[in-house]
């Protein structure tokens, strides 16, 4: 036996030799089974050389040999079992402890451990142990935290509390593969395939930026200023609102960035430069810390309270669920503020764990904090690694870490990186935390197909005295509503602009409050609008008479949309001396200049050149060019009805006719008392239906466009109308054969008149004016198709500058064209002319 222990001994120093592959396995139930057995063998193959052995001794070996194989295969069960379920697993956790987040989240957190432990049916006699560093929100110590966890067979790390961070710590944690799962890391970019290791246990900002933009377009603002710290989290939380405003045809006007720590001065000089835009609609992306300075200065400067709206991110909520209440002096910089909060269910386990918050001590001085949206989720996110890592245990995982080769490779100093080990089965660990699914404080727990949790809402506060006030709720399914997105789960999605609901919000007392919350700065003393003063038509714009008001069925029109913007405009200025029509593209040009004109109200047609140099609204009336000439009646006689067949045709048909009315005679006659008595009024009755009425026709040598353009007769147009232009650029009609009229009275001599007597042969003039002057000449008429397709609408440059005027006075025009507004007698009689046709 000598000789077994002296081969047992040479086994275990060449065994402890040999290198498995390019790691070193350090678990502690690994492979001593298969030790044992090969080791059985071994001996007894030695021990069957010796010839010296007797048969007795052999049979005694042999035994031996079976209860030692017995035992090993007893041990190898048992070590297997120990393997998938060891006594303790361990977690880590990187947290700011002393942020609003991270304080709530460490108390959270431990509570969750505790939970996880005390429930025998999740972890199944495992212990799951968590280990918590600060990272002060600092990139580089999150760094050397993360690679100390590694270090210590930490199996997944609970956060990091901050996206700038998160960012940093994906990179080792794809490397070493330990999932993170961040309950407040809401980078929408850290969503990619760039960080497959990155686990979202929150909602992304790419949703709370879409209920951002939603409250937005609710509100009809058309654009905002956006104030953010200039970080991962801040640029690309900016950049997923403006996505989301985009789809809402709306905009950012100005992206205002801070530095992550501004100071007071760094506030100052960015808000006075916010208060210089024309927005007043302000969206607040920052921490608790630097938006809390924000708005102190902007209440100090009196931008929270003069006709400012501000949107705040769920930073707000947060700050005020965990230390509510606030002082007095910070709720008023605040007063109106609408804020955003991740809406969570009202589960049984979250009222549970509310009901033991209080008896959770915060810090050293016992101060009791809120629980907060965060905190719940990262109490969720404790539950999802345990529930992970059990059904981990039941797929046959094992806690085994390995060291990369790379790493010894590349340590040459002291940073001892090969004490960093891999954490072998990584990648099925990940899988089960991303298909975990259980009832959370929070709700349902679940991530999607892009890895974000199921059912994305938030609720929508508006801040008013020492607190907050729900107004409703966003979700990605039915978008703003009054009901809670549990109740509207249970129905079908209905995004429509109608089902768009939330109560009214509750604005500063000194705010200007109008229809649908609209906060604007009031630029009625510099908005100029610019009416024609037009000698021809005045039915359409004109100067009433003994004032310097305008009146017309186009200024009707423009009143009518201007009462439904939620904000006031300016006062007319007349253009013209009411003599002579003016130059209506001259009038588009000096807006598009922006000399001292804002907007251009009246008759503007809406043609490809001035759309270049101009905005314009939606077209409240349809117009385009047409040929106004003379006509000449022409009557047909009695027998005209024979001209357009051959008597060979007329013959066949009149037979039919016989044939026809014979067979109807035969029919109705016994039963149909109109088909009875003498064969005289039985003939009337058929041939009766034969009768014809005189036609009378209207003539003319023109019959379109091509017709008058291809003549050398003079063709006249309005004056200051773009006719004359457009028949000279793009139809080729010399202007020599142009002549100028002034007024309809000139229209219908120049046209009696004709071309071959100093007068015309026919006027191109826009439809709305050649309608109205049919309305009392009879002997002219229309003819051929309209050549042009356009319409009549108001100027704007401010749109181009950043105003929205433009865009309201479409909609408001779209308003009245719906409940039919142009065409009711507030509009004056004209209207008649245009319900003719």
């Amino acid at each position: 036996m000598l000789g077994t222990v002296k081969y047992r001994t040479q086994y275990f120093t060449v065994l402890s030799s040999i290198p498995f592959g390019t790691v070193k396995y350090r678990t502690k139930t690994q492979s001593v089974e298969k030790l044992d057995i090969f080791l059985v063998y071994f001996e007894f193959s030695q021990i069957a050389k010796c010839e010296c052995m007797s048969s007795d001794y052999s049979m005694k070996l042999v035994l031996l040999v079976f209860l030692f194989i017995c035992f090993d295969i007893l041990a190898i069960g048992v070590c297997k079992s120990n393997s998938s379920r060891p006594d303790t697993v361990k977690i880590g956790a990187i947290l700011t402890f002393n942020s609003s987040i991270g304080r709530v989240a460490k108390v959270a957190i431990d509570a969750a451990v505790n939970d996880v432990n005390s429930d025998p049916n999740v972890l199944r006699g495992t212990r799951l142990v968590v280990h918590q560093q600060d990272s002060y929100c600092n990139g580089f110590i999150a760094i050397v935290e993360a690679l100390q966890f590694m270090e210590t067979d930490i199996v997944a790390i609970i956060g990091p509390q901050s996206s700038v961070v998160a960012h940093v710590i994906t990179h080792v944690a794809n490397e070493l593969k330990v999932p993170l799962l961040s309950f407040s890391a809401t980078d929408p970019t850290l969503s990619s395939l760039q960080y497959p290791f990155f686990v979202r246990t929150t909602q992304s900002d790419a949703f709370q930026m879409a209920a951002v933009a939603e409250l937005v377009d609710y509100f009809q603002w058309r654009q905002v200023i956006v104030i953010f710290i200039d970080d991962d989290y801040g640029r690309n939380g900016v950049a997923a609102l403006s996505d989301k405003l985009a789809e809402k045809r709306a905009k950012i006007s100005y992206k205002a960035a801070l530095p992550s720590e501004p100071d007071r001065s760094d506030i100052s000089d960015l808000l006075v430069r916010v208060a210089l835009m024309e927005s007043r609609v302000i969206v607040l992306h920052a921490n608790p810390d630097s938006g809390l300075k924000v708005l102190k200065e902007a209440h100090y400067l009196g931008m929270t309270i003069t006709g400012y709206a501000w949107i705040a991110t769920d930073w707000l909520s947060s700050l005020l669920d965990s230390h509510s209440p606030l002082d007095s002096e910070i709720m008023d910089t605040m007063q109106g503020v609408i804020s955003l909060r991740q809406h969570t269910a009202d589960t049984k386990r979250k009222k549970s764990l509310l009901s033991k918050w209080s008896k959770f001590k915060m810090d050293d001085n016992d101060i009791n904090f809120g629980l907060n949206s965060y905190g719940l989720c990262a109490y969720d996110s404790v539950w999802m690694v345990a529930h992970a890592l059990d059904a981990f245990f039941d797929d046959g995982g094992a806690i085994e870490f390995y060291n990369d080769s790379r790493l010894q490779v590349a340590d040459g100093g002291t940073l001892n990186l090969e004490a960093l080990s891999v954490f072998g089965k990584g990648n099925l660990l990940l899988r089960k935390i991303q298909s975990t699914v259980f009832d959370g404080v929070t709700g349902p727990f679940e991530l999607d197909f892009d890895g974000n949790l199921i059912h994305p809402a938030y609720d929508i506060l508006n801040i008013v005295g020492t607190g907050s006030r729900s107004i409703g709720y966003w979700s990605n399914y039915s978008g703003l509503s009054t009901e809670t997105p549990e109740i509207l789960y249970l129905k079908p999605p209905n995004l429509s602009s109608i089902n768009q609901k939330l109560y009214d919000v509750i604005w500063p007392v000194r705010l200007q409050q109008t229809t649908g919350g609209w906060v604007f700065l009031n630029m009625s003393g510099t908005v100029r609008i610019g009416v024609p003063n037009r000698f021809s038509y005045p039915e359409f714009v004109s100067e009433g008479k003994g004032s310097d008001t305008m009146k017309g069925y186009c200024i009707d029109v423009f009143t009518a949309a201007v009462n439904l913007l939620p904000y006031p405009i300016g006062t007319d200025l007349i253009l013209g001396n009411g003599l002579v029509n003016p130059n209506y593209t001259e009038l588009v040009e000096k807006v598009s200049s922006n000399d001292y004109l804002t907007l251009l109200s009246g008759d503007i047609a809406i043609n490809t050149d001035r759309t270049r140099i101009a905005d314009f609204t939606q077209p409240f009336i349809e117009s385009g060019l047409v040929i106004l000439t003379t006509v000449k009646e022409h009557d047909s006689s009695a027998w005209a009805f024979l001209q357009p067949f051959t008597l060979e045709m007329w013959c066949v048909t009149g037979l039919f006719f016989l044939f026809v009315g014979a067979v109807i005679w035969i029919l109705e006659h016994r039963i149909n008392d109109e088909f009875r008595g003498p064969p005289r009024k039985q003939l009337v009755t058929i041939f009766c239906l034969t009768s014809i009425l005189t036609v009378r026709q209207l003539t003319s040598p023109i019959t379109g466009i091509d017709s008058l353009i291809n003549s050398n007769d003079p063709i006249g147009y309005q004056v200051g109308s773009f006719a004359g232009k457009y028949l000279v650029e793009e139809l080729r009609i010399s202007s020599s054969r142009l002549k100028v009229l002034h007024n309809p009275d000139e229209y219908a001599a120049a046209l009696k008149l004709g071309p071959d007597n100093g007068g015309v042969a026919a006027v191109l003039d826009e439809r709305p004016y050649v309608e109205l002057f049919l309305s009392t000449k009879c002997s002219f008429a229309m003819v051929g198709a309209e050549f042009t397709r356009g319409g009549w609408g108001f100027v704007s440059y401010l749109f181009r500058t950043k105003y929205i005027y433009t865009f309201h006075m479409c909609l408001h025009i779209l308003i009245i064209h719906t409940y039919n507004e142009l065409h009711k007698p507030a509009c004056t009689n004209i209207s008649a002319v245009f319900q003719q046709e």
